[in-house]
């Protein structure tokens, strides 16, 4: 499995797993065979991820406030950057939760799938359950002050108080870009290189994914094979997958309303990158083709680029927080949950915040739905339900991510006059831009 490219190793996973929960029904013994010595893989595999969640979300976010220290600088690009990239991933968040609700995928769900879903996690759900009611009966401003933690340890013990963490994480993050630049060196160093072990750590936990595939789809299959899960599975992807069309079409006509270029100019001009974030599943990997394309092939100042495009890479995660949110209902739905509107307003606030704090790596979206999970009260095992078939639309969000990336940058040197003909190299018999784009890529 080592040749293979991880998605693939995942999706081989997904079907063995599949297929031996199959065959293990065909015995008595099978269904308690995968539940002592299968499921428990599966689910070492999701604690991995809860793990890593609040290291993440804490390295990540401290330094990318942190690099954003150019702002003094560059105010109005800057602020104008920030607001664009907030904005478009409340759009975009909306959007899922409007189609999700609308689809409503997790409701195909018989009764009686429910009734086994939720007795297989009946103490998680209880517990979420109870939480979500305590919220209910809580003050219109329990919220806010629930935000600002007494204790940053207190609450990064517990991945439920994570907006809290977040909280600090900027509280933190502002204050290292306030104080003097060489005395903020050290601290903002040692961020840096925290940042790097844990996109390493993501990085060996994802090799086990394929293993921790098979695992949770042999248990969810000897657990609940009842057709509709899947039927709903399916569902759920394709509300994913429409919600991710959408928001490509709303970049576009951004674009064409802000800019005034067509259409097809800026679709031909950041579709390299889309095929390489698809295929690599990382913004981070794709960033130098992503500049590349937006200063060569749309006009875009090399000014402008060097400073939206690193910082979208990191904080704008428009089709990961899209699929944060259809994926919370889906799971609330699948389980019975009825969220009010102020839980769904929350998974809005919590889905943008935590998107800043996104890692640009392959996997990093499965974490920080952790954390929206938490925060909206709903079981964190129901990830077990989605994971099938998160690889492939982690690919297809990373395309949107980069399409997200490209249109901001492209607005935002529209704004500040910063934008010229595009400077596109004559295709001749020496000119390979394929090579050119493959070398790049190499370099990350």
């Amino acid at each position: 499995m080592k040749k293979l490219a991880l998605h693939w190793q995942i999706l081989l996973g997904m079907a063995a797993g599949v297929v031996f929960a199959l065959i293990m029904t065909n015995f008595s013994w099978g269904a308690d065979f995968v539940g002592d010595w299968i499921k428990p893989f599966g689910n070492i595999f999701i604690n991995a991820l809860k793990l890593i969640a609040v290291p993440l979300i804490l390295a990540s976010l401290v330094k990318g406030i942190s690099d954003l220290k150019d702002i003094s600088k560059l105010s109005k690009m800057g602020t104008r950057t920030i607001a664009t990239y907030i904005v478009t991933t409340i759009i975009a968040v909306s959007i899922g939760l409007l189609l999700v609700n609308l689809i409503g995928p997790g409701r195909t769900i018989s009764e009686e799938t429910r009734s086994d879903l939720i007795s297989s996690y009946e103490g998680d759900a209880s517990v979420r359950i109870s939480d979500a009611q305590k919220q209910k009966e809580a003050g219109p401003l329990q919220a806010l002050e629930d935000l600002v933690p007494s204790n940053i340890f207190g609450a990064a013990s517990d991945n439920s108080n994570m907006l809290q963490v977040i909280f600090f994480a900027i509280f933190f993050g502002i204050g290292l870009i306030l104080i003097p630049e060489k005395t903020a060196k050290p601290v903002k160093d040692f961020f840096d290189g925290f940042n790097e072990v844990i996109l390493k750590m993501i990085d060996l936990i994802m090799l086990t994914a394929p293993y921790g595939v098979f695992a949770l789809l042999a248990a969810l299959v000897v657990e609940s094979p009842s057709a509709d899960l899947f039927a709903a599975l399916a569902m759920y992807a394709l509300t994913v997958l429409l919600g991710l069309a959408l928001m490509i079409g709303v970049y576009v006509l951004l674009v064409w309303v802000f800019t005034k270029n067509t259409p097809s100019f800026f679709i031909n001009g950041i579709a390299p990158a889309q095929l390489l974030a698809f295929s690599t599943s990382s913004s981070a990997a794709t960033l130098p083709v992503t500049m590349e394309r937006v200063e060569e092939h749309m006009g875009v100042n090399k000014e402008v680029t060097s400073f939206v495009l690193p910082i979208g890479a990191t904080i704008n995660m428009d089709g990961t927080s899209l699929y944060q949110a259809v994926a919370a209902v889906f799971i609330a739905q699948a389980f019975g949950m009825d969220l009010t509107l102020g839980a769904q307003l929350g998974i809005i606030a919590t889905a943008t915040l935590a998107s800043i704090g996104s890692a640009a790596v392959p996997g990093a979206g499965m974490v920080m739905l952790v954390i929206v999970l938490a925060q909206a009260g709903i079981p964190e095992a129901g990830l077990a339900l989605i994971f099938a078939v998160d690889r492939p639309l982690d690919m297809c969000r990373t395309t949107v991510n980069v399409t997200g990336d490209a249109a901001v940058s492209l607005m935002v040197a529209k704004s500040v006059d910063m934008m010229g003909p595009p400077n596109v190299k004559e295709w001749d018999d020496d000119y390979h831009p394929e090579e050119e784009t493959l070398a790049k890529t190499e370099k990350v």
